[in-house]
C-alpha cells in the first residue's frame, strides 16, 4: 500500500530540532522524500504499523503533528506531479 507521511515538528528548541532529524531518518529508512516533511512509502501492513510506532516514539504529541495517509490500491489511487522533482514510480519496471 502507498502511505503518505507528513509531519510538522516544532523546532524552537534543540530538542525539537533533534526530533525533526530523527523523524526524517525514520521516514528515509522506508520511503522517499517528496517534500521537506512529506514522504511516500510503499509498505505492507506490518511495515506501516512499525513506521507508525517508530514515529510516535520520536515526536512530541504536545508540540508536533504527524499525519499518515493510506492511499487505496488500484484505480482509486492517483498521484499528480508538477514541478522539478519526479518521484520514483514503485510499480514501474526498474531500469539500470
Amino acid at each position: 500500500m502507498l502511505v503518505v507521511v507528513c509531519y510538522d515538528v516544532s523546532t524552537e528548541t534543540s530538542a525539537g530540532r533533534r526530533r525533526l532529524r530523527r523523524a526524517a531518518k525514520v521516514c528515509e529508512s522506508i520511503g522517499q522524500r517528496v517534500q521537506k516533511s512529506v514522504f511516500e512509502c510503499q509498505v505492507t501492513a506490518m511495515q506501516l504499523d512499525t513506521l507508525e510506532r517508530r514515529l510516535l516514539s520520536v515526536i512530541d504529541l504536545e508540540h508536533d503533528c504527524l499525519r499518515l495517509y493510506r492511499l487505496a490500491d488500484g484505480a482509486g489511487c492517483e498521484v499528480r506531479e508538477f514541478g522539478k522533482f519526479k518521484a520514483t514510480d514503485f510499480d514501474a519496471p526498474l531500469v539500470l
